[in-house]
């Protein structure tokens, strides 16, 4: 391979690099439809002139057509009238015109050929820049729908996504431990206030026994007292043991009164 065919295809390579990456789908389907579409400005033209040519070429042929026969005609009304070389020159007018009218003929089916295969690529063309819209449309609607996605997947790579759940993890451990304590605390408060009621009733219900229990030594001391009395005493006055239900009845209210407390 020489020298400068190497270069050729590396300038060729480059140029068709710069080429593709310059290339805007979008901008390129517009341009592609105006092309197409001034295009089809073009066969209109061409379409309408080649129905012009064939409508004049159709008259051309009407014209020699008729003035063959005619010719035609003359020829015969020169013979009849015994004039032969007149008839002799209306025929050579008439053989002139013939030939024309063949010639435009054979042109006008040309024409006719030429039309129609015109107005079937008109068609064919509007077809296509019906379809080259539509699909245009579609296109652009998928290149926008890439695009967004193309910038949302970027926006998500940019985000650190794990750094932030971690720190969510942290701050939940976090709350989960401020809770633990707060628990604990509550319980440890609960503990110690209930321990502490628990010390109080039994130091106030001591009291109240040792009271009650001074009582009753003071009552037992007072029954031994009056035990010692005479005999005659004892008949005269009521014994510890016929006092009791007083006592009883005493103790009861002082009973109801600590229930109160």
């Amino acid at each position: 391979m020489g020298l400068f065919d190497r270069i050729s295809r590396v300038v060729r390579a480059n140029l068709n690099d710069m080429v593709n990456k310059a290339e805007d789908p979008e901008k390129i389907l517009e341009q592609s439809v105006t092309d197409m579409q001034e295009d089809l400005v073009q066969l209109r033209q061409a379409v309408a002139s080649a129905i012009a040519t064939q409508k004049r070429t159709q008259t051309q042929y009407n014209q020699a057509e008729s003035q063959s026969n005619q010719w035609q005609q003359r020829a015969a009304l020169a013979l009849q009238k015994g004039d032969e070389t007149l008839a002799r020159e209306a025929l050579v007018r008439k053989k002139s015109h013939a030939e024309t009218a063949a010639t435009l003929k054979s042109s006008l089916e040309q024409q006719s050929a030429q039309v129609e295969s015109l107005k079937r690529n008109l068609i064919g063309l509007e077809s296509k820049i019906s379809e080259a819209k539509t699909k245009k449309d579609m296109l652009k609607a998928r290149i926008s729908a890439a695009k967004a996605q193309e910038q949302l997947n970027n926006t998500i790579g940019t985000l650190n996504t794990g750094s932030s759940m971690a720190a969510f993890d942290r701050m939940e451990e976090k709350v989960l431990q401020i809770e633990a304590r707060a628990g604990a605390s509550a319980e440890l408060a609960a503990g110690g206030s209930d321990l502490e009621a628990a010390f109080r009733s039994l130091e106030a219900g001591g009291d109240v026994e040792d009271e009650l229990a001074q009582m009753k030594a003071q009552l037992d001391g007072g029954s031994v007292s009056q035990g010692q009395l005479p005999a005659a005493d004892n008949t005269a006055k009521p014994s510890t043991s016929e006092s009791s239900p007083v006592i009883d009845a005493e103790l009861e209210e002082l009973r109801s009164q600590l229930n109160k407390m």
